[in-house]
């Protein structure tokens, strides 16, 4: 089994250097701003960098290339199965709250509970059911009543 060769020569790790400064200056001037998480968009700019500035005499093995590619779309996929799973979240959570409507719930709001009917719900990422002309979010209801 051949080991892969992970180790960059300190010009190579200067080129790198240089790229990711030069890409975190003009997105952050861009509006973007910096974090400590690489995405799929950053590891795709290493890729392309480090191969731009690759020993043209001792180039990348394509298992080296193949195995980068993989962690690159494996990312990909995280990614996308994150939003995925955030969007199935938040139906679930309107699905729950839709099925408050017309129950009497009880809700923990600070220091007091309150008991009403919930009269309406707001759906979307965080939604609130409208009790006694207030609205409140999914977190406060410490009980739901059968009619």
């Amino acid at each position: 089994m051949e080991l892969l060769n992970t180790q960059m020569s300190a010009s190579e790790k200067l080129a790198v250097d240089n790229a990711v400064n030069f890409y975190n200056r003009a997105n952050v001037q861009n509006g973007r701003k910096a974090s400590h998480e690489l995405g799929k968009d950053d590891f795709l700019t290493l890729l392309v960098t480090q191969l731009q500035n690759q020993d043209p005499t001792e180039p990348m093995e394509n298992t080296e290339f193949i195995s980068q590619m993989a962690q690159f779309s494996s990312l990909e996929q995280m990614t996308n199965m994150s939003n995925s799973f955030g969007k199935l979240a938040s139906y679930i959570t309107s699905s729950e709250a839709t099925s408050t409507l017309g129950k009497k719930v009880e809700l923990n709001i600070g220091d007091t509970t309150t008991i009403g009917t919930v009269a309406g719900v707001s759906r979307g990422e965080n939604p609130q059911i409208l009790v006694n002309g207030m609205y409140y979010t999914m977190d406060k209801i410490a009980a739901i009543y059968a009619d």
